[in-house]
């Protein structure tokens, strides 16, 4: 993640004072975490359209206002980032849903049926399909499931995952490859029961 033991103890004790009420560790928070969350965030957003009206900057400033207005503890820096993780995701795959809600007004080209196989999905529509691939996951084995997200959307390393959920980094590996198969599995075969 970048910081080393200083700053990343520096970084828990600014959130521990920022979630007590401190509002000069607030901004000495924010200056210290932004670079990071842009890069979480535009980590989250992949290959997103740029003419998009949703970017990495808005994604970062709409994340952290739902983060300082929640009511959740965070326990230390690597709960933060993947927490923030969890919320960009969260934001984006509203925007997506927002997003496809629009298209279904009757702007949408109408292609043939054969046209139709070659076209890959829009980026939102991916976006859905690894949401709900994500949660059946969670569903069948939450460990797996929090472990894609803190890795991919969290931009943690596996030490990182491995303390985030009290686990060892072999088991931290095993997983993600298990899980990384079975969501290839879902999002390329999803009429097959998994």
């Amino acid at each position: 993640m970048g910081d080393g033991p200083t700053s990343a103890e520096n970084l828990t004790g600014l959130l521990h004072a920022w979630r007590a009420g401190q509002v000069e560790a607030y901004d000495r928070l924010f200056t210290l975490i932004y670079p990071k969350l842009r890069t979480l965030a535009a980590r989250c957003m992949g290959g997103k359209n740029p003419n998009d009206t949703l970017n990495a900057t808005s994604l970062v400033h709409e994340a952290y206002l739902k983060i300082s207005g929640s009511e959740l503890a965070w326990v230390d820096r690597v709960h933060f980032f993947a927490l923030s993780a969890r919320v960009m995701r969260q934001i984006l795959v509203d925007h997506a849903r927002a997003h496809r809600r629009e298209k279904r007004g009757g702007d949408a080209a109408k292609i043939s049926i054969e046209d139709a196989v070659v076209i890959s999905p829009a980026p939102e529509e991916r976006l859905l399909n690894l949401d709900e691939a994500l949660r059946n996951l969670a569903e069948i084995d939450p460990r797996k499931a929090d472990i894609v997200e803190l890795s991919y959307f969290g931009g943690l390393n596996q030490t990182e995952v491995a303390a985030a959920l009290k686990i060892s980094e072999p088991t931290v590996q095993r997983d993600l490859r298990m899980a990384k198969a079975w969501l290839y599995r879902a999002l390329n075969q999803p009429d097959e029961r998994l």
